[in-house]
């Protein structure tokens, strides 16, 4: 297969997650969103990696996923903390915690 052609599934990707993350409300969607774009760029890192016949690509693509691994614990244990406050999962209510 064609280097372009994972070239331009990633920036589907990437344009899926963005839309996501500006049309939806709910910080579920939104964080799964954000998970999607930072695949794309893993996704586009590889591909470039492969392209030119390296691995820093690669290693990049890994150390995003282990920075992404610890997002996703902060992030969920922020967003349950918010569900258990105000009974929502929604975006806007995230702005009601300030004091």
């Amino acid at each position: 297969m064609n280097p372009v052609n994972y070239l331009y599934l990633a920036a589907l990707l990437f344009s899926i997650g963005a839309a996501g993350v500006l049309i939806r409300r709910n910080a579920i969607v939104v964080f799964m969103c954000v998970e999607l774009m930072l695949n794309a760029c893993n996704l586009a890192f590889v591909t470039f990696s492969r392209m030119h016949g390296n691995l820093d690509g690669q290693i990049i693509a890994f150390f995003t996923m282990v920075v992404a691994a610890a997002e996703v614990v902060v992030g969920l244990a922020i967003i349950v903390m918010i569900f258990r406050s105000r009974h929502s999962a929604s975006v806007d209510d995230a702005s009601l915690l300030k004091l």
